[in-house]
C-alpha cells in the first residue's frame, strides 16, 4: 500500500485506483470523469487537428461534374 507521502508526491508506483478512492473520499468523483473526458484535454484536441488533412481531393464523377 503506498503511503501518504507518495500519493502527495506523485510517485510512480501509485495506481490511479488509489487515486480514485481518494477522491472518492474527499467527495470529488466528478473530478475523475473530467479526467477521462476527452473533450476537456485541450492539448490532445490540438494535436488532433494538427493530424487532420490539410486538403480533401474529391474523386471521380463529383471532381468531373461539378454541379
Amino acid at each position: 500500500m503506498p503511503s501518504r507521502r507518495q500519493v502527495e508526491h506523485g510517485e510512480h508506483g501509485v495506481s490511479l485506483g488509489i487515486y480514485a478512492t481518494i477522491l472518492f473520499v474527499l467527495g470529488l468523483t466528478p473530478r475523475l470523469a473530467d479526467l477521462a473526458d476527452n473533450r476537456a484535454n485541450e492539448v490532445g484536441l490540438q494535436l488532433e487537428e494538427e493530424r487532420l488533412p490539410k486538403r480533401i481531393r474529391q474523386r471521380g464523377i463529383a471532381r468531373r461534374n461539378p454541379t
